[in-house]
């Protein structure tokens, strides 16, 4: 299966779970979910840098500009109390649904 790139929802989930590690700025993220994912998710820049911002505006993350590793300005990102319940609350669903799927291709 070759380079897929996330589906919406997923996507936010994926960003909450990565931004609770620790704030980073959204190339930091892309390159994380797609080291952690071994190249099956890539996310692209058109759908990283909206969804961030939705999220900003839901409260789930807050940003900050700061320099980078290389010393230039990046918006780092950083999970708020709101986007942690979020991600527990979106955690348990995709749980749900990933083992139902799973017992629906057994039967």
């Amino acid at each position: 299966m070759g380079h897929r790139d996330v589906v919406q929802g997923t996507l936010e989930m994926l960003i909450l779970k990565t931004l609770a590690l620790e704030p980073m700025h959204g190339y930091g993220v892309a390159t994380r979910i797609e080291q952690v994912s071994q190249g099956v998710f890539r996310v692209n820049p058109g759908s990283l840098l909206p969804a961030l911002a939705r999220m900003e505006r839901a409260g789930h993350v807050k940003s900050e500009w700061r320099a980078s590793e290389n010393n230039r300005r990046a918006k780092y990102y950083a999970l708020t109390a709101r986007g942690r319940k979020a991600l527990s609350e979106e955690s348990a669903t995709w749980n749900r649904q990933v083992s139902a799927i799973a017992r629906i291709m057994e039967a």
